[in-house]
């Protein structure tokens, strides 16, 4: 097809305001689905996405649209997530694009997710189209987002299109909009092939689908092909385009968005932001490909069952083809055996990962408790990346710790702006500076990542009534008094529960899982004891009495020396298993103080 009536295009905003449900209406406009097959969510084909109502994968699809003057136009649309730990995934959709839609909840107005992903948008030499969305709601001040549209991103009133992604209002305007604002794709047909991959997803059958975006020249079956990073070759057997199932097409031409598959089924064979090229006739250089994510949340992930442990590597290897931004690498554990660190973007990610190889492979999993990577200066002047704390060195040759830091950003009602310092500070934040968005203030702080991956977002949408929102990116490391947090069981320590804290919350944490495994762990024949150690003593503990057995229950009457000798047999025994004994830890324990 003609490029220049081709339109690449993504869809981006915070997370809630509506662009799933705008694609979801594209889609019924076009009759690209029709009413009978038409459910929300519906290029959201993850049942985790339904369940939790957020868009975890950005997903690619075709619609045809005839315009007014009555030209038949190609658009390819991405839709993205909104939540920030899949920043990422915008990236990689943008890179395939010339245009994005930048949809607002007219309610809720710009959000920090908002202005991080417009900047991603210009960083990426996009064109830009604010929508309004939501419109239909009633007693919303259309004029008072307008503005907000008009002051934060100097955007023109008449650019600015009013849409009900929901009833259907205004779509007719914005296929009209697009086609006259965003430009077509540039490239040369004639030019040696360039193909970006900018997703890929493992099939059964099939091998692996390698979602790209052509720059330059043609793809169809049989033709052989050069990733331009890696080296390998393989023939393409199949091309086709989303719309929105997986359809088969005789060739994809410069400009166009779609899949092809080569059979090939090792995921390490084939790379994010590789650039495809022909094998008889490659192109000089590769595309620009995507810069490499530095994971900011670790734990360890271990199969329940040991022989699970092969099935876990390979679910693992399939999953990052569809998530290149979580990595992992091998691991073993004291308390359970052969796994992997992993490292993901955030406790959201690592849900959603957990989630997926428990539920598309069928592993049962113990996650460890998540953590931050920490910088070790060791006084022989190495620099050591310590991403769990079984890999901390002795004390003795540490010169110093240097702890991750991130830039947040906070989006807040001016009514609720103390109650957001005060929870900033209580996170060990520094205050930089604040200044009016609009109506409201951005408040930015910088901060510890080990403070914000757990809980802030929750509190800061506590203290600002669910009005307040944040982002952050990452700042570097900054020296802090960081200390090894080990749980003991009977004197021996449970690497599983093991966790680097800052020094002066070593206490209240060793409280709290002290507090918590001595409700989950269940009574055994013999005491158990709970103790929390930081710098080399104790700092918190706890027991589990032993579980009560009448062993003088058939001692009917008689001398009293007889149940005395049973007491004391029952005695040595209870001091002998305590020895050799091993305590049962149940998998609520390793999920609850996850949760912690």
């Amino acid at each position: 097809m003609d490029k220049q009536f081709i339109r690449n295009f993504s869809i981006i905003a915070h997370i809630d305001h509506g662009k799933s449900t705008l694609a979801d209406r594209f889609l019924l406009f076009t009759g690209a689905i029709d009413e009978r097959n038409f459910q929300n969510q519906l290029l959201d084909d993850m049942d985790l996405e339904r369940e939790r109502g957020i868009t975890i994968k950005a997903s690619a699809v075709k619609i045809n649209y005839r315009a007014d003057d009555g030209q038949m136009y190609v658009f390819n649309l991405i839709d993205t997530p909104g939540h920030v730990d899949f920043t990422y995934e915008v990236e990689k959709s943008l890179k395939a694009c010339e245009g994005a839609l930048l949809v607002v909840d007219v309610t809720q107005g710009v959000e920090s997710q908002t202005v991080a992903n417009y900047f991603l948008a210009i960083d990426n030499n996009l064109e830009i189209l604010p929508v309004l969305n939501k419109i239909d709601i009633a007693n919303i001040d259309i004029d008072h987002a307008k503005l907000q549209l008009m002051e934060i991103f100097n955007f023109k009133e008449e650019d600015i299109l009013l849409v009900s992604a929901k009833e259907g209002i205004g779509i007719e305007a914005i296929f009209e909009k697009i086609i006259h604002f965003i430009p077509s794709p540039e490239g040369d047909e004639q030019a040696p092939l360039r193909a970006l991959i900018f997703d890929m997803k493992y099939d059964i059958y099939k091998g692996i689908i390698i979602y790209v975006r052509l720059f330059d020249g043609n793809l169809y079956p049989g033709l052989p092909i050069k990733m331009m990073n890696t080296g390998k070759e393989f023939t393409i057997e199949e091309v086709g385009v989303f719309s929105p199932a997986a359809v088969k097409a005789k060739e994809l031409g410069c400009g166009e968005v779609g899949y092809i598959t080569c059979n090939v089924h090792d995921p390490r064979e084939v790379r994010f932001g590789d650039t495809v090229t022909d094998r008889n006739r490659p192109a000089a250089e590769p595309l620009p490909g995507y810069r490499q994510l530095k994971p900011l949340v670790f734990c360890g992930v271990y199969p329940i069952n040991a022989k699970d442990f092969m099935d876990l590597r390979e679910a693992i290897e399939k999953l990052r083809l569809s998530d290149p931004s979580f990595g992992y690498e091998l691991e073993t554990s004291q308390s359970f055996g052969n796994g992997f660190r992993c490292g993901f973007l955030g406790l959201l990610h690592m849900e959603v990962v957990q989630e997926r190889l428990q539920r598309e492979y069928n592993l049962n999993l113990i996650l460890t408790t998540p953590n931050v990577s920490y910088r070790v200066i060791t006084k022989d002047n190495q620099t050591l990346d310590i991403e769990g704390p079984n890999e901390l060195p002795e004390g003795a040759q540490i010169a110093g710790i240097e702890e991750p830091y991130v830039t947040m950003s906070i989006l807040t009602p001016v009514s609720a702006m103390d109650s957001v310092m005060e929870l900033a500070k209580s996170k060990r934040g520094a205050y930089i500076k604040s200044d009016y968005v609009s109506d409201r203030m951005r408040v930015v702080f910088e901060m510890p990542l080990s403070e914000v991956i757990v809980d802030f977002n929750d509190l800061v949408k506590s203290a600002t009534r669910g009005y307040g929102s944040i982002d952050y990116e990452f700042k570097g490391f900054v020296p802090a008094q960081v200390s090894k947090l080990d749980i003991l069981i009977n004197d021996k320590i449970c690497d599983a529960f093991s966790c680097l804290v800052h020094r002066e919350r070593a206490y209240e944490k060793g409280l709290a899982l002290v507090t918590k495994l001595k409700d989950l762990i269940p009574q055994q024949l013999f005491e158990v004891r709970i103790q929390a150690a930081c710098d080399g003593r104790i700092i918190s503990s706890a027991r589990v009495k032993p579980v009560g057995k009448n062993v003088t229950a058939k001692c009917y009457g008689g001398d009293i020396t007889r149940k005395r000798k049973l007491w004391e047999k029952q005695k040595e025994g209870k001091k002998k298993l305590k020895q050799i004994g091993n305590v049962e830890i149940p998998q609520e324990a390793f999920l609850a103080v996850l949760k912690l």
